[in-house]
């Protein structure tokens, strides 16, 4: 039977099933929610209707009151716009919930970019030993992180989790009691998480989600593509940042970081003991039932004893699980070897550290670190730096600290800065020993824009705590389009630094650079950002290859295309034989991960769409060439948008339209993350403060989306002007590369409303500021649609455009009440400065409308 198309499952299997089960939500006995499901639907006309007649949005709500609510009090008024909140808030969980239990059936789950097909694919071709090849070296390691963008509470994440299965069971009655739960379930958290409750959060993901998609991953990968033979590679696996990420986040200790390893630790021990009593009930055998037994009781003790060390070492449990499984094909007839099996398989992917905590930190902080322990140590006459240490050059600091060699034991250190980077150094080297070496030994410096740099770092690792067995990688982070222009002189002077390279030798001959891409489009400009990470991803391939280092790319890449997300597995799958790519290592933040692996469905099929996007990159190199004709229209289309994002950057009105027109500062207000806003201590906005995360979002809640396209309208228009645009039809046509970038400016676009702003275009002091966002806006939306060829935005993804609009008309009117209430702040306090009771009410009711909005964005991964 063919299968139907992909909007028509979408169709049937989302947009039908929401409406059915919003009807039913609409009809819970809650006391408020009778007017207020009466009413939504009339104010969502009245908002519809507004915008089309170019009103604002103070005047459709003042419209709406005036029309189907005149006797209520400004006072009830208020009350209902934050029922509606509430309300539409609770929509976009269901809708999430009912995405999320279609996704098996309106997506291909052995399609193009799984598994199956890729196998299928390889055998077609003859291709499949080199497939098998492959897969013996290459990696996919996502990174969870630290820096949430969407403001679920982890109770209603785990209601989405159970929405979702009953939806996928029709199971009404169910679902009737979910909605109930979510009609009473707080949407915001009245204080800001802990680094410690983030990793708590993020682990439940690992728990109930990545040890199913993962282990079954694994277990596809041996038994269909090795045909059942054991390969000692793990090809996926899970980075960590929650309790490690010390970049701008105060609140990160070293106790912190050792609590949230021993979590971790505590988790997969939990996950192997459920496994092993489930193997318990059946491996029932002569021989073999008190074997399973005697680990569960081993397990357990590991569990309850954490400090112990004489625990069961995980080669032991893994060696003990082989003599199990060699009995059962032995004696036993096979029976259960696929549970064994697949529990030793898990055991490859996991360890006991379940994933790699990465320690962070900015290298501005690195170098008061340094400064602070080094005069110690000369204070206290350690012969570990000369006197003069500091008034050496940087070559001889460089030449001196790749040299160095000792311990700062015996020496009692006083200064903050020191002692903090002394216990952080210690907490990795302690990890590592109680959860083996992967557990966390990789050190990332941000904002790297030295040698220097990486070498205080490398000398600090050394002499705290790992002398001269460094068990850990040091990690630049290169960020800004200036670093990521400096970053192959950087790594040549590494690489020809003599000890340095001794050190490389011992970790096997491989470099990890991180490219971060938030900052680089905050600081550069959509094109510019994606063109400089590529051009660093190629010479930096070129100079690693020349001298024998296997370089590692891993990837800062956020949820929307502004901030390096979008079609990831598109991105990866068009990168050329000039960059490395024998592992993938990306960031997951925030929506992307309840998005994209969510649930063991979604987290299974985009994991291999990673893998798939990989290795088809390998195994297909001569398509993803990018000729010199298309890299000098590339080049320069990446210098005409960076000018004129620049330009747009440096406009006087750029940071008080931020501050005053949009949700900038109320980001602070959400308590969704543990980090402060911004990274500086300063009073008022400072642009190379501010977090991409805030930056990103607040152009979002604007429905401006700037930084997904501000610039590649010039851009294109320079070459419409001057009678090339062929050439950019044909750089579109020959370069996957291009494609996607153009793909994913166009989604910022189509989550673009300006309606929403047209009000600005008549202020007096910001008029002509929006007015120049708009001619961007409409430019880059005209030539992109001349580029494709398209009659509309995303003409060739229907589905993902269908869930943005669904998505998009749900928050309508959170939209129009969070304009209403900025609107309202801004006449108050110039009006009536003194009533702070009624400015922090709408404050409130622009914080509280924040939460829906971000959330219902999730579809930007």
């Amino acid at each position: 039977m063919s299968q139907e198309p992909k909007l028509k499952r979408f169709n049937q299997n989302v947009l039908s099933k929401y409406q059915i089960y919003n009807s039913i939500f609409m009809t819970l006995p809650f006391d408020s929610l009778s007017k207020t499901v009466a009413l939504l639907p009339l104010f969502y006309e009245t908002c519809k209707k507004g915008f089309d007649n170019n009103d604002d949005p103070t005047t459709i709500v003042d419209t709406f009151f005036k029309k189907y609510q005149a006797r209520r009090s400004s006072q009830s008024q208020i009350n209902l716009l934050f029922r509606f909140i509430q309300y539409i808030e609770r929509q976009v969980v269901l809708f999430d919930a009912v995405e999320d239990a279609a996704f098996s059936i309106v997506n291909n789950m052995e399609g193009i970019g799984t598994l199956r097909n890729l196998k299928e694919s390889a055998q077609a071709e003859n291709k499949k030993h080199l497939l098998q090849e492959y897969l013996e070296a290459f990696k996919v390691r996502i990174v969870l992180t630290a820096h949430p963008t969407q403001f679920y509470p982890g109770s209603v994440l785990g209601i989405i989790t159970d929405l979702a299965k009953a939806i996928k069971e029709d199971n009404l009655i169910e679902i009737r009691s979910l909605l109930g739960q979510l009609g009473k379930t707080p949407f915001f958290k009245e204080k800001k998480p802990t680094p410690y409750d983030e990793a708590v959060n993020l682990i439940w993901y690992l728990k109930n989600v990545f040890y199913k998609s993962f282990g079954s991953i694994y277990d596809y990968v041996q038994y269909n593509i090795f045909d059942e033979k054991n390969t000692s590679n793990p090809i996926i696996n899970v980075g960590f940042w929650p309790g490690g990420d010390r970049d701008g986040n105060p609140f990160v200790t070293s106790q912190i970081t050792l609590d949230v390893a021993q979590k971790l630790k505590e988790a997969i021990l939990k996950n192997y003991i459920a496994d092993i009593k489930y193997l318990k009930r059946r491996l029932t055998f002569k021989g073999i039932e008190h074997r399973v037994a005697e680990l569960n009781e081993k397990l357990v003790d590991a569990l309850l004893n954490p400090d112990r060390s004489d625990h069961l070492s995980l080669d032991d449990f893994r060696s003990e699980l082989m003599g199990i499984r060699e009995t059962l094909i032995r004696e036993h007839q096979s029976l259960f070897v696929d549970n064994v099996t697949s529990l030793i398989n898990k055991t490859t992917l996991f360890g006991y550290h379940f994933a790699s905590l990465d320690i962070r930190q900015d290298s501005r902080v690195h170098d008061a670190m340094f400064t602070a322990l080094v005069k110690e140590l000369i204070d206290n006459g350690s012969d570990l730096f000369p006197e003069d240490f500091f008034q050496l050059t940087i070559k001889e600091q460089c030449k001196h600290l790749s040299e160095i060699s000792g311990t700062i034991s015996g020496i009692t250190f006083k200064n903050e800065d020191a002692v903090k980077m002394i216990d952080t150094v210690k907490a990795m080297k302690s990890i590592q020993q109680k959860n083996g070496e992967i557990a966390c030994n990789r050190y990332i410096i941000s904002n790297n824009q030295s040698t220097l740099n990486v070498l205080q770092l490398y000398a600090m690792l050394k002499i705290i705590a790992f002398n001269d067995e460094l068990t850990a990688d040091v990690v630049p982070l290169f960020e800004t389009v200036t670093d990521l222009e400096a970053s192959p002189k950087v790594m040549g002077e590494l690489y020809a630094n003599p000890n340095y390279r001794q050190h490389l030798q011992r970790r096997d001959n491989k470099q990890t650079i991180m490219l971060g891409f938030s900052d680089g489009t905050k600081d550069g400009g959509y094109l510019m950002a994606n063109w400089a990470i590529y051009k660093a991803k190629e010479a930096l391939t070129k100079l690693s290859r020349a001298n024998g280092i296997e370089v590692i790319f891993f990837d800062g890449r956020g949820g929307p295309p502004a901030r390096g997300g979008g079609k990831t597995h598109q991105f990866y799958a068009s990168l050329g034989p000039q960059i490395e790519d024998k592992e993938i290592q990306l960031t997951i933040q925030g929506q992307t991960i309840s998005s994209n692996f969510g649930t063991v469905d979604s987290s299974r099929y985009n994991m291999e769409q990673l893998i798939s996007s990989g290795i088809s990159n390998h195994l297909n190199t001569n398509a993803l060439s990018i000729t010199e004709s298309d890299r000098k229209v590339m080049n320069d289309l990446a210098n005409i948008s960076y000018k004129a994002y620049v330009d747009f950057k440096s406009h006087p009105k750029f940071l008080s339209y931020l501050e005053h027109m949009s949700t900038l500062k109320y980001y602070a207000k959400t308590n969704i993350g543990s980090r402060p806003s911004k990274r500086g201590k300063s009073d008022g906005l400072v642009f190379s403060d501010l977090r991409a995360i805030p930056f990103v979002g607040s152009w979002s809640q604007l429905k401006q989306n700037v930084p997904g396209f501000f610039g590649v309208g010039t851009a294109l228009q320079y070459y419409e002007d001057h009678n090339k645009f062929e050439d950019v039809q044909q750089l579109f046509q020959s370069s996957r590369f291009f494609r996607t970038l153009i793909a994913n400016s166009m989604m910022s676009l189509s989550k673009s409303f300006f309606d929403l702003t047209r009000y600005m275009s008549e202020d007096e002091e910001y008029g002509e500021f929006w007015q120049l966002i708009h001619a961007e806006y409409e430019r880059s939306k005209r030539l992109i649609l001349k580029l494709t060829g398209f009659e509309n935005l995303m003409q060739d993804e229907p589905v993902s455009k269908a869930s943005i609009h669904v998505r998009e008309q749900i928050v309508l009117p959170l939209l129009t009440i969070q304009q209403y209430a900025l609107k309202k702040i801004q006449a108050l306090e110039k009006e009536h400065p003194k009533d702070k009771e009624q400015i922090a009410i709408f404050e409130k009711m622009v914080t509280r409308s924040l939460f829906g909005n971000i959330n219902a964005s999730r579809n930007s991964a």
